[in-house]
Protein backbone atom coordinates (compact mmCIF):
# COMPACT_ATOMS: atom_id res chain seq x y z
CA UNK A 1 0.00 0.00 0.00
CA UNK A 2 2.52 2.46 1.00
CA UNK A 3 4.77 1.64 -2.31
CA UNK A 4 1.83 2.32 -4.09
CA UNK A 5 0.70 5.41 -2.38
CA UNK A 6 4.90 6.92 -3.20
CA UNK A 7 4.66 5.46 -7.30
CA UNK A 8 1.19 7.52 -7.55
CA UNK A 9 3.12 10.71 -6.08
CA UNK A 10 5.98 10.25 -8.10
CA UNK A 11 4.11 9.59 -11.33
CA UNK A 12 2.05 12.97 -10.10
CA UNK A 13 5.00 14.93 -9.45
CA UNK A 14 6.39 14.12 -12.73
CA UNK A 15 3.47 14.26 -15.07
CA UNK A 16 2.75 17.61 -13.41
CA UNK A 17 6.78 19.06 -14.35
CA UNK A 18 6.05 17.81 -18.10
CA UNK A 19 2.60 19.44 -18.40
CA UNK A 20 3.20 22.27 -16.69
CA UNK A 21 4.43 24.06 -20.08
CA UNK A 22 1.51 23.34 -21.71
CA UNK A 23 -1.27 25.57 -23.05
CA UNK A 24 -0.10 28.89 -21.98
CA UNK A 25 -0.11 30.05 -25.85
CA UNK A 26 -3.21 28.80 -26.75
CA UNK A 27 -6.05 31.32 -25.51
CA UNK A 28 -7.54 32.87 -28.83
CA UNK A 29 -10.52 34.12 -27.93
CA UNK A 30 -13.81 32.69 -30.05
CA UNK A 31 -15.56 35.36 -31.90
CA UNK A 32 -19.77 35.94 -31.97
CA UNK A 33 -19.58 34.09 -35.50
CA UNK A 34 -17.79 30.82 -34.78
CA UNK A 35 -19.68 30.52 -31.26
CA UNK A 36 -22.46 29.80 -33.24
CA UNK A 37 -20.69 27.14 -34.52
CA UNK A 38 -20.00 25.83 -31.72
CA UNK A 39 -21.92 22.01 -31.28
CA UNK A 40 -19.39 19.63 -29.54
CA UNK A 41 -17.74 20.16 -26.80
CA UNK A 42 -14.98 17.98 -24.24
CA UNK A 43 -14.79 18.71 -20.70
CA UNK A 44 -11.43 17.42 -19.10
CA UNK A 45 -11.68 16.34 -15.36
CA UNK A 46 -10.03 13.02 -14.93
CA UNK A 47 -11.17 12.13 -11.69
CA UNK A 48 -12.93 9.89 -9.87
CA UNK A 49 -14.01 11.39 -6.66
CA UNK A 50 -17.78 12.04 -5.83
CA UNK A 51 -16.96 16.18 -5.02
CA UNK A 52 -14.95 17.03 -7.87
CA UNK A 53 -17.29 15.49 -10.16
CA UNK A 54 -19.97 17.11 -8.94
CA UNK A 55 -18.06 20.87 -8.92
CA UNK A 56 -18.31 20.49 -12.41
CA UNK A 57 -22.31 20.32 -12.88
CA UNK A 58 -22.42 24.45 -12.98
CA UNK A 59 -19.87 24.16 -15.86
CA UNK A 60 -22.82 21.64 -17.89
CA UNK A 61 -25.31 24.14 -16.85
CA UNK A 62 -23.02 26.93 -18.08
CA UNK A 63 -22.42 25.49 -21.48
CA UNK A 64 -25.91 24.32 -21.69
CA UNK A 65 -27.19 27.69 -21.94
CA UNK A 66 -24.40 29.17 -23.79
CA UNK A 67 -24.67 26.36 -26.70
CA UNK A 68 -28.39 24.75 -25.88
CA UNK A 69 -27.89 22.75 -29.33
CA UNK A 70 -24.13 21.14 -28.61
CA UNK A 71 -23.70 17.96 -27.53
CA UNK A 72 -20.64 17.15 -24.50
CA UNK A 73 -18.08 14.80 -23.86
CA UNK A 74 -17.05 14.04 -20.67
CA UNK A 75 -13.81 12.66 -19.98
CA UNK A 76 -13.12 11.53 -16.61
CA UNK A 77 -11.51 8.46 -14.31
CA UNK A 78 -13.61 5.92 -12.98
CA UNK A 79 -17.27 4.91 -13.67
CA UNK A 80 -19.00 7.73 -11.41
CA UNK A 81 -19.72 9.97 -14.26
CA UNK A 82 -22.44 7.97 -15.76
CA UNK A 83 -24.42 8.19 -12.41
CA UNK A 84 -24.06 11.35 -11.66
CA UNK A 85 -24.94 12.52 -15.26
CA UNK A 86 -27.40 10.49 -16.32
CA UNK A 87 -30.10 13.04 -16.35
CA UNK A 88 -28.33 15.38 -18.78
CA UNK A 89 -29.30 15.26 -21.53
CA UNK A 90 -26.42 17.32 -23.21
CA UNK A 91 -24.03 14.45 -21.83
CA UNK A 92 -23.33 12.29 -24.70
CA UNK A 93 -20.11 9.97 -24.66
CA UNK A 94 -18.15 9.88 -21.51
CA UNK A 95 -14.65 8.73 -21.98
CA UNK A 96 -13.50 6.68 -18.51
CA UNK A 97 -9.86 6.39 -17.63
CA UNK A 98 -10.31 3.36 -14.88
CA UNK A 99 -9.46 4.39 -11.53
CA UNK A 100 -6.07 2.20 -11.29
CA UNK A 101 -4.33 2.29 -14.41
CA UNK A 102 -1.44 0.10 -13.56
CA UNK A 103 -3.95 -2.69 -13.27
CA UNK A 104 -5.71 -1.76 -16.37
CA UNK A 105 -2.91 -0.59 -18.54
CA UNK A 106 -4.74 -1.59 -21.41
CA UNK A 107 -8.26 0.43 -20.87
CA UNK A 108 -6.12 2.65 -19.59
CA UNK A 109 -4.23 3.04 -23.32
CA UNK A 110 -7.65 2.48 -24.37
CA UNK A 111 -9.42 5.79 -23.29
CA UNK A 112 -6.34 8.27 -24.66
CA UNK A 113 -6.93 6.49 -28.17
CA UNK A 114 -11.24 7.24 -27.92
CA UNK A 115 -10.07 10.99 -26.97
CA UNK A 116 -8.56 10.96 -30.72
CA UNK A 117 -11.62 9.84 -32.28
CA UNK A 118 -13.90 13.00 -32.00
CA UNK A 119 -12.64 16.55 -33.50
CA UNK A 120 -13.90 18.86 -30.75
CA UNK A 121 -15.05 22.58 -31.58
CA UNK A 122 -13.98 23.75 -27.85
CA UNK A 123 -12.05 21.48 -25.05
CA UNK A 124 -12.34 22.85 -21.63
CA UNK A 125 -9.85 21.41 -19.22
CA UNK A 126 -11.44 21.96 -15.41
CA UNK A 127 -8.55 22.19 -13.65
CA UNK A 128 -5.03 23.30 -14.43
CA UNK A 129 -3.71 21.96 -11.67
CA UNK A 130 -4.12 18.73 -13.09
CA UNK A 131 -1.63 17.26 -15.35
CA UNK A 132 -3.99 14.47 -17.03
CA UNK A 133 -6.42 17.44 -17.77
CA UNK A 134 -3.95 19.57 -19.69
CA UNK A 135 -2.48 16.31 -21.58
CA UNK A 136 -5.52 15.50 -22.67
CA UNK A 137 -6.83 18.91 -23.78
CA UNK A 138 -3.74 18.71 -25.66
CA UNK A 139 -3.70 15.33 -27.39
CA UNK A 140 -7.85 15.83 -28.22
CA UNK A 141 -8.53 17.26 -31.45
CA UNK A 142 -9.50 21.15 -31.55
CA UNK A 143 -8.83 24.47 -32.86
CA UNK A 144 -10.28 25.99 -29.68
CA UNK A 145 -9.01 24.67 -26.22
CA UNK A 146 -9.37 26.25 -22.47
CA UNK A 147 -5.82 24.36 -20.53
CA UNK A 148 -7.38 25.96 -16.99
CA UNK A 149 -5.12 28.85 -16.76
CA UNK A 150 -7.31 31.58 -18.46
CA UNK A 151 -6.36 34.50 -16.02
CA UNK A 152 -9.15 35.02 -13.52
CA UNK A 153 -8.58 36.85 -10.27
CA UNK A 154 -7.51 33.90 -7.88
CA UNK A 155 -8.37 36.19 -4.74
CA UNK A 156 -12.34 36.95 -6.36
CA UNK A 157 -13.13 33.96 -7.66
CA UNK A 158 -11.50 30.51 -6.06
CA UNK A 159 -14.29 28.03 -5.83
CA UNK A 160 -13.38 25.37 -7.56
CA UNK A 161 -17.60 25.42 -9.06
CA UNK A 162 -17.09 29.08 -10.31
CA UNK A 163 -13.38 29.01 -12.02
CA UNK A 164 -14.54 27.01 -14.98
CA UNK A 165 -17.45 28.74 -15.63
CA UNK A 166 -15.90 32.25 -15.20
CA UNK A 167 -12.91 31.19 -17.47
CA UNK A 168 -15.34 29.98 -20.02
CA UNK A 169 -16.82 33.00 -20.12
CA UNK A 170 -13.89 35.08 -20.67
CA UNK A 171 -12.41 32.55 -23.23
CA UNK A 172 -15.52 33.68 -25.07
CA UNK A 173 -15.08 36.97 -24.49
CA UNK A 174 -18.49 37.40 -22.85
CA UNK A 175 -19.46 39.52 -19.66
CA UNK A 176 -17.17 40.08 -17.22
CA UNK A 177 -16.93 38.09 -13.70
CA UNK A 178 -15.74 40.80 -11.56
CA UNK A 179 -18.91 39.32 -9.78
CA UNK A 180 -18.33 35.89 -9.23
CA UNK A 181 -21.07 35.02 -7.27
CA UNK A 182 -23.43 36.09 -10.28
CA UNK A 183 -25.62 34.34 -12.61
CA UNK A 184 -23.13 31.12 -11.57
CA UNK A 185 -25.48 27.44 -11.46
CA UNK A 186 -25.33 25.68 -8.39
CA UNK A 187 -24.47 22.47 -7.65
CA UNK A 188 -27.21 19.98 -9.41
CA UNK A 189 -27.53 16.39 -9.47
CA UNK A 190 -30.33 16.70 -11.47
CA UNK A 191 -32.76 14.70 -9.54
CA UNK A 192 -36.02 13.44 -11.66
CA UNK A 193 -39.32 13.67 -9.92
CA UNK A 194 -39.57 10.24 -9.78
CA UNK A 195 -36.45 9.80 -8.06
CA UNK A 196 -37.57 12.70 -5.39
CA UNK A 197 -40.60 10.47 -4.67
CA UNK A 198 -38.73 7.97 -4.12
CA UNK A 199 -36.40 9.75 -1.79
CA UNK A 200 -39.91 10.62 0.08
CA UNK A 201 -40.70 7.39 0.99
CA UNK A 202 -36.99 6.36 2.55
CA UNK A 203 -37.20 9.17 4.56
CA UNK A 204 -40.52 8.74 5.93
CA UNK A 205 -39.87 4.56 6.17
CA UNK A 206 -37.33 5.73 8.32
CA UNK A 207 -37.86 8.64 10.62
CA UNK A 208 -41.90 6.95 10.59
CA UNK A 209 -43.41 10.60 11.21
CA UNK A 210 -43.83 13.73 9.05
CA UNK A 211 -41.41 16.36 11.53
CA UNK A 212 -39.08 18.07 9.36
CA UNK A 213 -36.13 16.41 9.43
CA UNK A 214 -32.25 17.39 9.81
CA UNK A 215 -29.44 15.39 7.77
CA UNK A 216 -25.57 14.90 9.01
CA UNK A 217 -22.92 13.20 7.82
CA UNK A 218 -20.31 12.43 10.55
CA UNK A 219 -17.68 11.36 8.12
CA UNK A 220 -14.86 12.80 5.99
CA UNK A 221 -11.41 11.89 4.93
CA UNK A 222 -8.17 12.36 6.48
CA UNK A 223 -7.73 14.88 8.69
CA UNK A 224 -11.48 16.74 7.53
CA UNK A 225 -12.68 13.83 9.75
CA UNK A 226 -13.97 15.73 12.86
CA UNK A 227 -13.69 12.93 16.05
CA UNK A 228 -16.16 11.56 17.92
CA UNK A 229 -15.42 14.04 20.82
CA UNK A 230 -16.06 17.10 18.78
CA UNK A 231 -19.38 15.63 17.40
CA UNK A 232 -21.06 13.54 20.29
CA UNK A 233 -21.50 16.94 21.82
CA UNK A 234 -22.41 19.05 18.97
CA UNK A 235 -25.24 16.88 18.01
CA UNK A 236 -26.59 16.99 21.35
CA UNK A 237 -26.38 20.83 21.39
CA UNK A 238 -28.65 19.93 18.04
CA UNK A 239 -30.85 17.86 19.52
CA UNK A 240 -31.84 20.84 22.13
CA UNK A 241 -32.00 23.56 19.52
CA UNK A 242 -34.48 21.69 16.98
CA UNK A 243 -36.46 19.27 19.63
CA UNK A 244 -39.14 19.44 17.31
CA UNK A 245 -37.03 18.02 14.30
CA UNK A 246 -36.23 14.25 13.16
CA UNK A 247 -31.96 14.19 13.19
CA UNK A 248 -30.86 11.26 10.83
CA UNK A 249 -27.18 10.44 9.65
CA UNK A 250 -26.25 9.56 6.59
CA UNK A 251 -23.78 6.66 6.67
CA UNK A 252 -20.53 6.64 4.75
CA UNK A 253 -19.55 2.87 2.74
CA UNK A 254 -17.11 2.51 5.73
CA UNK A 255 -20.42 2.25 7.30
CA UNK A 256 -18.80 4.27 10.53
CA UNK A 257 -20.43 7.10 12.93
CA UNK A 258 -19.17 9.74 14.75
CA UNK A 259 -22.14 9.74 17.35
CA UNK A 260 -21.83 5.83 17.75
CA UNK A 261 -25.04 5.25 15.74
CA UNK A 262 -27.09 7.47 18.24
CA UNK A 263 -29.62 8.49 15.63
CA UNK A 264 -32.01 6.42 12.93
CA UNK A 265 -29.07 6.06 10.28
CA UNK A 266 -29.29 5.45 6.53
CA UNK A 267 -26.86 3.73 4.37
CA UNK A 268 -26.66 2.69 0.67
CA UNK A 269 -24.34 2.35 -1.94
CA UNK A 270 -26.38 4.36 -4.82
CA UNK A 271 -25.49 7.82 -4.49
CA UNK A 272 -28.57 9.09 -6.70
CA UNK A 273 -30.83 7.54 -4.06
CA UNK A 274 -28.72 8.93 -1.25
CA UNK A 275 -28.86 12.81 -2.91
CA UNK A 276 -33.13 12.04 -3.39
CA UNK A 277 -33.03 11.28 0.56
CA UNK A 278 -31.19 14.11 1.35
CA UNK A 279 -33.34 16.30 -1.15
CA UNK A 280 -36.57 15.54 1.29
CA UNK A 281 -34.96 17.15 4.49
CA UNK A 282 -34.65 20.56 5.62
CA UNK A 283 -30.92 20.81 6.13
CA UNK A 284 -27.38 18.78 5.98
CA UNK A 285 -24.77 19.72 7.77
CA UNK A 286 -21.41 17.55 7.29
CA UNK A 287 -17.45 18.33 6.64
CA UNK A 288 -16.34 18.90 3.68
CA UNK A 289 -16.68 15.83 1.88
CA UNK A 290 -18.35 14.55 -1.58
CA UNK A 291 -21.46 14.06 0.54
CA UNK A 292 -21.54 17.44 1.35
CA UNK A 293 -21.20 18.68 -2.32
CA UNK A 294 -23.94 15.83 -2.84
CA UNK A 295 -26.23 17.69 -0.55
CA UNK A 296 -25.90 20.76 -2.40
CA UNK A 297 -26.36 19.39 -5.67
CA UNK A 298 -29.82 18.31 -4.08
CA UNK A 299 -30.57 21.54 -4.03
CA UNK A 300 -31.31 21.67 -0.18
CA UNK A 301 -29.64 24.36 2.43
CA UNK A 302 -26.09 22.75 3.01
CA UNK A 303 -23.86 23.83 5.54
CA UNK A 304 -20.17 22.76 5.64
CA UNK A 305 -17.78 21.92 8.38
CA UNK A 306 -14.60 23.40 7.71
CA UNK A 307 -11.33 22.97 9.76
CA UNK A 308 -8.56 22.17 7.37
CA UNK A 309 -9.54 22.20 3.88
CA UNK A 310 -10.10 25.71 1.73
CA UNK A 311 -12.92 27.11 2.54
CA UNK A 312 -13.73 29.24 -0.36
CA UNK A 313 -12.54 26.96 -2.99
CA UNK A 314 -15.24 24.09 -1.58
CA UNK A 315 -17.82 26.03 0.38
CA UNK A 316 -21.43 25.24 -0.84
CA UNK A 317 -23.36 28.05 -2.43
CA UNK A 318 -26.48 28.99 -3.17
CA UNK A 319 -30.13 27.33 -1.92
CA UNK A 320 -29.11 29.30 1.15
CA UNK A 321 -25.98 27.08 2.09
CA UNK A 322 -22.97 28.60 4.25
CA UNK A 323 -19.89 27.07 5.41
CA UNK A 324 -18.64 27.24 9.04
CA UNK A 325 -15.09 27.91 10.12
CA UNK A 326 -15.04 25.68 13.39
CA UNK A 327 -11.43 27.07 13.95
CA UNK A 328 -13.39 30.54 14.33
CA UNK A 329 -16.48 29.70 15.88
CA UNK A 330 -17.48 27.03 18.40
CA UNK A 331 -20.28 24.65 18.45
CA UNK A 332 -23.00 26.77 20.03
CA UNK A 333 -21.91 29.61 17.33
CA UNK A 334 -22.72 27.04 14.76
CA UNK A 335 -25.93 25.92 16.21
CA UNK A 336 -26.99 29.53 15.80
CA UNK A 337 -25.70 30.28 12.12
CA UNK A 338 -27.82 27.06 11.63
CA UNK A 339 -30.81 28.19 12.81
CA UNK A 340 -30.37 31.39 10.71
CA UNK A 341 -30.35 28.30 7.99
CA UNK A 342 -33.37 27.30 9.33
CA UNK A 343 -35.43 29.79 9.68
CA UNK A 344 -34.62 31.84 6.08
CA UNK A 345 -36.14 28.59 4.47
CA UNK A 346 -39.33 30.10 6.71
CA UNK A 347 -39.32 27.00 8.96
CA UNK A 348 -40.83 27.56 12.50
CA UNK A 349 -40.38 25.57 15.50
CA UNK A 350 -43.87 23.80 16.64
CA UNK A 351 -45.21 21.19 18.35
CA UNK A 352 -45.81 18.05 15.61
CA UNK A 353 -47.15 15.94 18.52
Amino acid sequence: MKVSVAINKFRRAIMHRITKPIGHAHQDHIDPQERAKIKRILISRPNNRLGNLLLITPLVQEINETFPDSKIDLFVRGGLAKILFANYDSIDRIIELPGKPFKHLLQYLCSWRDLRKQTYDLVINVDGESSSGRLSTLVAKSKHKIFGDVPVSEGNCPHMAKKPVYQLRDYLNSKGFTDCSQNVATLNLNLSSAELTQGKKLLTKLVQNNKPTIAIFTYATGAKCYPESWWTPFYQKLQQAFPHYNIIEVLPKENVSQINFAAPVFLSNDVREIGSLIANTEVFIGADSGIMHLASASKIPTVGLFSVSDEHKYQPYGNDSISINTNTYDADAAIGMIRDVVYKNSLRYCDFS
